[in-house]
């Protein structure tokens, strides 16, 4: 079927409104939100519905014509993002914006894949509940996207990662079929758990159109504090200590490096240090309280007290104010921001026991001095579940389009300290198109089989967002 006839069918099929197929109009659906990757595409649909899902894929199945996923493109991977060839068709998600049902007494919400993950968390708010993923990006990332690369964020520690949060999903299958596992249920022992198939599978497995997603109570109360810590060590030493402590009241426990701070300093305006001096490491730590009448800030404050009397703890701030709190996390949940000012780096999102973190640090900075003479390491990340942003650049902006060059010599560094230590080379972000060769280092050739018979199985010819994860 030539471009036109198919385009042409799409749209008697959607609509003129949804089928994009100028070069002004889909540029922004073709680049990745790091700028590195740029593909090229027949068209991009936006379905409405999933009807509409549905009927498109059949159609681009049955001429075999190769789909990508996406919705709020926001990835740091390229998962999102259509190769260079100009044959794909991308299916952007974002019109499939429903609520479809809350139930506050099963604890529950279904949402299409559209909705953005702050929409999830308004709603959830409105009936007194609590959806706790929360990223940097939740203003424009969709729900679907979340599930497709099974986010985890910064309340991981306490609520588990997009993976946990999920009890059922809709799914279009890669040649049209739609598999409608929408159960609110947290018992099911009935074969295979299939949503655990798409989740996490980056659009290569099917389209999630709609989840049913848990829902919590809302905390009573939250308090949120800034820290300066001396080393890594010390950072986890107190995250035990504080675990001890305060059980599940920590509900976050983030790592930022000074140069990370620096960087959200110069490039982001209206930003001030939370702390006089300067450290090596801050912490940025929220406690949060679902009994009423417990003062969870002067908890957090005395425990704080404690630790800087003991000199484990250098400085400490608890936020005195709603903004004040709001001003802290703006500290942490633009670092990516920052870094991309400065052009492009070269990224890792890793994972490791929470008890190697001090070691990896450790080895890696010290390597990369080494192999890389004035390298400057920005690392940040969820300290309280092993998951670190780990990430490259030159001092100087203009110098990062060369140095991503030597991304593959930095990977190697990086990785094999991560496997070495028993971690993942992904965590968070999902492996897309910038690690699905460096995954075949580090999986055996068991597991690689078992995830090329699980796509060969679901999508035998290879139309569903091709050249991602395998």
């Amino acid at each position: 079927m030539n471009g036109d006839t198919l385009i042409g069918r799409l749209r008697a099929l959607l609509g003129e409104a949804a089928v994009i197929a100028d070069a002004d109009g889909m540029a922004p659906y073709l680049a990745d939100w790091r700028g590195r990757y740029r593909g090229s595409a027949r068209c991009v649909l936006r379905p409405g519905s999933t009807e509409e899902v549905v009927a498109v894929v059949r159609m681009l199945a049955a001429a075999g014509v190769p789909m990508v996923p996406q919705g709020g493109n926001t990835g740091l991977c390229g998962g999102a993002t259509a190769d260079g060839s100009g044959r794909a068709v991308v299916i952007q998600l974002g019109r499939l914006q429903r609520v479809r049902a809350i139930d506050a007494t099963n604890n529950t919400i279904t949402v299409e894949a559209g909705c953005t993950l702050r929409q999830v968390q308004d709603a959830a708010a409105e009936a007194d509940r609590l959806f706790p993923l929360s990223l940097a990006a939740e203003g424009s990332c969709e729900i679907g996207g979340n599930l497709s690369t099974n986010a985890g964020g910064v309340h991981v520690l306490r609520y588990g990662n997009t993976r946990e949060l999920t009890l059922g999903l809709e799914v279009v299958l890669p040649d049209g079929r739609l598999w409608d596992g929408l159960r609110g249920l947290r018992k099911d022992n009935t074969g295979y758990d299939l949503k655990h198939l798409f989740l996490g599978a980056e659009g290569t497995l099917g389209i999630i159109t709609a989840a049913v997603l848990k829902l919590f109570p809302r905390p009573k109360a939250s308090a949120v504090a800034w820290l300066a810590v001396d080393s890594v060590a010390a950072a986890v030493d107190l995250l035990s200590r504080m675990r001890s402590r305060f059980g599940e009241r920590i509900t976050a426990f983030e790592l930022i490096g000074r140069s990370a701070l620096e960087l959200v300093l110069k490039n982001i305006p209206r930003t001030r240090p939370p702390l006089l001096g300067t450290s090596p490491w801050s912490l940025l730590i929220e406690a949060g309280e679902s009994l009423p009448d417990v003062d969870v800030a002067a908890a957090l404050e005395a425990a704080l007290a404690e630790e800087m009397e003991s000199g484990r703890v250098a400085d400490a701030a608890v936020a005195r104010s709603l903004a004040q709190a709001q001003d802290f996390w703006r500290l942490r949940e633009n670092i990516s921001e920052a870094q991309k000012v400065e052009g492009v780096s070269i990224k890792h999102d890793i994972a490791v026991p929470v008890s190697r973190i001090p070691e990896f640090i450790a080895r890696a900075d010290t390597d990369l001095a080494l192999a890389f003479p004035g390298v400057r390491i920005v690392a940040f990340g969820h300290v309280g579940d092993g998951n670190l942003h780990y990430n490259l650049s030159q001092p100087e902006a203009g110098a990062n389009a060369e140095f991503i060059a030597l991304t593959p010599r930095a990977n190697r560094i990086v990785h094999d300290i991560v496997a070495s230590l028993g971690g993942s080379i992904s965590a968070e972000h999902g492996l897309g198109q910038l690690k699905r060769g460096e995954i075949l280092r580090y999986k055996s050739e068991v597991e690689m089989n078992l995830m090329r018979a699980v796509k060969r199985a679901l999508d035998p010819h290879n139309v569903m967002n091709p050249g991602k994860v395998l």
